[in-house]
């Protein structure tokens, strides 16, 4: 079964325009061409384009998802089941937190509505650490979760909404620099690794943290892990932008740790 362009504009909430982009990238192909010269799209292509459209979702760009699509082809490792199946459970995760934090600003808005002043310990359901416990003390052990722990536990609301603040902001700088294909090396990308690192340096508990910094085996190790495990590396718009952190930091390590 085909579907005409102008009809997979509509079912996927898009532009005939957009999807004429997605074929002159290489990212979405038609299937074939008619002699009219229209676009017709079967159904591997729209898998193909609802994985595009995931990425998207994600915060990649156009030339990053081409240059995933293209180490896969070049790997001989483009399994769209498996993708796909990536992508869901990080937008599984993401509803389960989303949900979360719906219920901790709505109670927050019912308490103010009530005169009555918000309880820290409610307002932060969703930004929850630890979620990563078990997997924390197995990689670096009991004492470096437990110090962590403690310390986020002592954080005033304003200092935790700063926390997420400067995370968020440090996300969204290594997504925006990945999409523009800054160069690992480039004094660009470092200054971003040496925020990372400064970053990880506050957190009680990280190898190293709180003295002269992340070890050079755990800085680089993080950026490994960035990359195999998806919930992280959503957080830089996926495996692409995962790949380019791990890559500065890795070059950030050799340079400097």
């Amino acid at each position: 079964m085909e579907w005409s362009i102008q009809e997979i504009a509509k079912l996927a909430g898009t532009t005939s325009r957009t999807l004429r982009h997605y074929d002159d990238t290489g990212l979405v192909p038609p299937s074939r061409v008619g002699a009219n010269g229209y676009r017709y799209y079967d159904a591997d292509a729209l898998v193909r384009l609802q994985r595009v459209l995931l990425l998207r979702e994600l915060g990649l760009g156009i030339p990053a998802i081409a240059a995933l699509f293209n180490r896969e082809s070049l790997a001989g490792e483009r399994d769209e089941v498996h993708a796909l199946t990536l992508h869901l459970t990080w937008l599984r995760e993401e509803q389960r937190r989303l949900d979360r934090q719906i219920a901790s600003v709505e109670s927050t808005i019912d308490t103010l509505k009530g005169g009555e002043k918000p309880m820290a310990e409610n307002m932060f359901d969703g930004f929850d650490h630890t979620q990563y416990k078990e997997e924390v003390e197995e990689r670096w052990g009991k004492d470096a979760y437990a110090k962590s722990d403690q310390w986020w536990r002592k954080l005033s609301a304003d200092e935790k909404s700063a926390f997420f603040e400067t995370a968020s902001r440090l996300g969204a700088d290594w997504i925006e620099a990945a999409q523009r294909d800054v160069d690992p090396a480039s004094d660009e990308a470092q200054a971003l690794a040496q925020r990372q690192f400064h970053w990880l340096r506050g957190i009680p508990g990280t190898p190293g943290g709180g003295h002269g910094g992340p070890t050079k085996e755990y800085f680089t190790g993080l950026g490994e892990m960035y990359v195999a495990d998806p919930r992280f590396a959503k957080n830089y718009g996926g495996e692409a932008g995962a790949a380019f952190v791990r890559d500065a930091m890795r070059v950030y390590a050799e340079r400097n740790l």
